[in-house]
């Protein structure tokens, strides 16, 4: 996983630049994945992952409670947008859903799921993690 401290824009790339501000979602719109002015937690999942139906609902949690806080779903390495589709409607997400790709997964360094970014407003990396986070887990690290 990428370092802290380090801004979401600086993110080297390999062999083309990834375009972070205009990544497709489940309801066939954009969304970006730099913080817009407020802390943001991105978090990538896979809807097969049983730790991701797991602590899912900790972030939804989270988001309905703070204000401050923005939340983006990146789905990874799924078969079809109805097999995320059908992940999001079982926790009955509010916030954005991202469709990843594997130049996202790379840019990001993903190597499990789910996987947290915390960004502050100024869309520096400011907290990561993986795995299983309960929703003060969560609260916590975007402080």
């Amino acid at each position: 996983m990428l370092s802290t401290d380090i801004s979401l824009n600086n993110i080297n790339t390999s062999s083309q630049a990834i375009n972070l501000t205009k990544v497709p979602t489940l309801m066939g719109d954009t969304v970006s994945l730099n913080a817009q002015g407020k802390t943001t937690i991105v978090y990538f999942f896979a809807p097969w992952c049983q730790v991701c139906h797991a602590s899912i609902g900790n972030l939804q949690a989270l988001f309905e409670k703070n204000d401050q806080l923005d939340v983006i779903a990146v789905a990874m390495d799924y078969a079809s947008s109805d097999e995320v589709m059908r992940f999001t409607s079982r926790h009955q997400l509010t916030f954005p859903i991202a469709l990843g790709n594997e130049a996202i997964k790379q840019t990001f360094e993903i190597s499990g799921y789910p996987s947290y970014y915390v960004l502050n407003a100024e869309n520096i990396i400011i907290s990561k993690s993986m795995g299983y986070s309960s929703e003060l887990g969560l609260y916590l690290r975007s402080l």
